[in-house]
């Protein structure tokens, strides 16, 4: 085995993703759209994924786990553990793929793409609209895991978008009290 294959490395700048959208929403109905499962399920995932199962223990230690089918009808699971809740300014969780019981597994698609990641998302409020911003890194991986999260940077982007985008719609449509 080459050295250092197994050891974790070190986060850098370069290896972090950042992706930022402004939605024309109050900060805390985008809030609520991130935090509440009955409003998650509606937004939640890649453009043509739908959201079969959602549960949010929301506080440090608690898990956002959820499934989704994919357009060719395979189920995906995944899960958060969150860290840090700042109502309504800061979510920071640890991120993998999951399997229906909630158990970390690779991602089915690389299994060199890190086990876990660390994400926080801010909102901001901007001019009466909602500034979110999304950080993410691998968190306790291998210089294999990381290179791979580099280079799936494009791919992710297009994800975020297109979540973005349903998260957009939703938010259209949605109101405090709903």
């Amino acid at each position: 085995m080459p050295a250092g294959k197994n050891k974790p490395a070190a986060k850098t700048p370069e290896r972090e993703l950042v992706i930022t959208r402004i939605f024309d929403a109050p900060r805390e109905l985008v809030w609520k759209a991130w935090t509440e499962p009955g409003r998650l399920k509606h937004w939640w995932g890649p453009k043509g994924f739908t959201v079969h199962t959602c549960k949010v223990d929301l506080r440090p230690g608690g898990v956002f786990h959820y499934g989704m089918r994919a357009p060719d009808g395979s189920d995906i699971w995944g899960k958060f553990i969150y860290r840090e809740i700042v109502a309504p300014e800061r979510l920071v969780f640890i991120v993998s793929f999951s399997d229906e019981t909630g158990g970390v597994t690779h991602n089915p698609w690389n299994a060199n793409w890190p086990l876990q990641t660390l994400s926080t998302v801010t909102f901001r409020e901007h001019e009466g609209k909602t500034k979110i911003t999304v950080q993410g890194a691998p968190h306790a991986a291998t210089e294999l895991e990381n290179k791979t999260f580099e280079d799936g940077h494009q791919s992710m982007q297009q994800g975020w978008t297109g979540t973005f985008d349903q998260l957009d719609d939703y938010l259209t449509k949605a109101s405090l009290d709903t």
